[in-house]
């Protein structure tokens, strides 16, 4: 029976520990073959744009494809999931929530194999829906004392610290000096909108982990180059998504002052294929476009669940 699944059936089943779990999984049977990954692509009109990846995950007997829209009224998200050995449709999941933390759990998978283990203060910059599940997988991942939020609109800014401050029961502060913040970080997440860098990278003390989330277009930078020239691994979660769609990237790409050979995949990282950190004083960067086999898992491990747990309503088909 083919379920269709409601954001508050996700929410109501959906936990960090299974985010991270799956989207590991998934990473590591793309590095090992296993897993299926087709790039993102978009149809756009004038007022809305049509956002869709997909891919199968062999293991987990499915496949599918995630489709979101886009426009001033609404972003609204969908993951569709098939046998992989029938196409027979198994579910339909709401996917907004999945979709905040699997951005959310890859950061911190990155964090777990790229971040040193002292890490002890991060930065987040962005304040935003997808800002609470990066923090959530830092906290799961590494003993993180307080976390030092940046973002444009201060009253959003001071009530989403509160929130998270209570939620995760560790200090979640506003970020007063960015530069001061900057170079004192042990590692700073992005994830914004935004359309020029965020810092300067020269300010990147030793060691430092970085990484940027929110730049999956051409016309989104999060980081400068002097962040990837100081960078000794520059990690993405697939090269072929980060060569079409990675804004920090393209412009040292299209320079040659980086190669896509040197480009390392988190699956890749995940299954030792090749190294991560070389040292303690060597900065680090995860680059973070999302791929189609991390909702596909993720939405595989909620819809076990959901089975186990009654919910869902069946769908006509």
């Amino acid at each position: 029976m083919a379920l269709y699944l409601t954001e508050d059936d996700v929410r109501r089943l959906l936990t960090m520990a299974d985010a991270l779990s799956a989207v590991e999984d998934a990473h590591r049977w793309h590095a090992t073959g296993e897993a299926i990954d087709t790039p993102r692509a978009r149809s756009r009109t004038p007022t809305s744009a049509l956002h869709m990846l997909h891919g199968a995950v062999m293991p987990l007997g499915v496949m599918g494809y995630k489709s979101y829209t886009t426009s001033r009224e609404a972003a609204r998200f969908w993951v569709h999931l098939f046998d992989v050995a029938t196409g027979r449709p198994l579910a339909v999941l709401e996917a907004d929530y999945l979709g905040m933390m699997r951005t959310g759990a890859t950061g911190g998978l990155a964090a777990r194999v790229l971040a040193r283990e002292d890490t002890r203060r991060a930065l987040v910059f962005g304040a935003g829906w997808q800002a609470q599940s990066q923090i959530e997988a830092l906290c799961a991942v590494r003993e993180v004392e307080e976390v030092r939020v940046a973002a444009r609109k201060r009253d959003k800014l001071e009530r989403f610290c509160a929130e998270q401050s209570q939620r995760l029961g560790r200090p979640v502060l506003p970020a007063d000096d960015v530069e001061a913040e900057v170079r004192s970080a042990d590692l700073i997440v992005t994830i914004t909108t935004a359309s020029d860098p965020l810092f300067d990278g020269r300010w990147l003390k030793d060691g430092t982990h970085v990484t940027a989330a929110g730049s999956n277009a051409l016309i989104r930078r999060e980081i400068d180059e002097a962040t990837i020239r100081r960078a000794g691994v520059v990690a993405v979660d697939a090269r072929a998504t980060a060569l079409r769609e990675s804004g920090d990237l393209l412009p040292a790409l299209e320079k040659g002052r980086l190669n896509e050979y040197g480009l390392v995949e988190l699956g890749e990282l995940l299954t030792g294929m090749r190294p991560g950190r070389h040292d303690q004083t060597q900065v680090t960067l995860f680059e973070s476009q999302g791929m189609a086999i991390q909702d596909l898992a993720l939405a595989a491990r909620v819809f076990d669940k959901a089975r186990v747990a009654g919910l869902g309503q069946a769908l006509p088909y």
